[in-house]
């Protein structure tokens, strides 16, 4: 059977009883992965569920075996990270997309040098969750990341198992899934003293996107069994 990680393309469909291509991923498939027609695929809904495909002249497919439904990884995995500049952010999601992590969250964190209104809050949030699609398709993941928008630190350091990335923590455990990366000009006092125990990402100074997706691949590789805790 033809699976997301066998077959040679895999995308997303709103709709498994009668999946169809947007435009953009037919001509992605067609134009960029040279897909001949009858080329299987896979297609998913982002959330679980899945099925084989056939691509056929146009955007609808034809259905080439049953939905499966695969269950959600578990413990879930959040990363969150201060807010930076430029496309860091959007490297971040994208990486951490790939890795496999299930809830995205940046926030703004007292020494966060980027400040956001509201508008630009809002479309970079929708620019985040196109790459997150994206980076899912390339990624051949099933379940999609949940990506939030921008936070206040307040509401990140308030989810069940959050704990703050520093040179000081203790080594990573699954006890704690959910791991914040502050800015480059670190933590803040008042931030350290939210009562959060923290997690040693290992032995260097890290870039706050680099710190968050190290969070990712060392989080899921625990989960996965790749690496285990001492």
């Amino acid at each position: 059977m033809v699976t997301p990680l066998t077959a040679r393309a895999h995308a997303y469909v709103a709709d498994l009883e009668a999946p169809a291509l947007t435009e953009d991923d037919r001509h992605h498939l067609g134009r960029v992965l040279r897909m001949p027609i009858g080329a299987d695929l896979t297609v998913g809904t982002g959330d679980g569920a899945w099925r084989a495909c056939r691509l056929q002249d146009g955007l609808a497919l034809a259905a080439a075996g049953p939905v499966v439904r695969d269950p959600a990884p578990a413990p879930a995995l959040t990363v969150g990270f201060a807010l930076v500049k430029g496309e860091r952010p959007e490297w971040a999601v994208q990486k951490l997309t790939e890795l496999g992590v299930d809830r995205i969250v940046p926030f703004l964190a007292e020494r966060s040098v980027v400040r956001w209104d509201d508008a630009k809050v809002a479309r970079q949030a929708q620019r985040w969750r196109d790459i997150a699609r994206g980076a899912g398709m390339q990624s051949r993941r099933t379940w999609l990341p949940d990506v939030a928008p921008v936070a206040p630190f307040a509401e990140v350091a308030a989810l069940a198992g959050a704990v703050l990335a520093d040179a000081a923590g203790a080594g990573p455990s699954l006890a704690h899934p959910v791991v914040l990366v502050g800015p480059e000009g670190g933590w803040s006092p008042a931030e350290r003293a939210s009562g959060l125990p923290t997690v040693q990402l290992g032995d260097h100074v890290l870039r706050a996107d680099t710190a968050a997706i190290t969070a990712g691949a060392i989080f899921a590789a625990l989960r996965s069994g790749l690496v285990a805790t001492t």
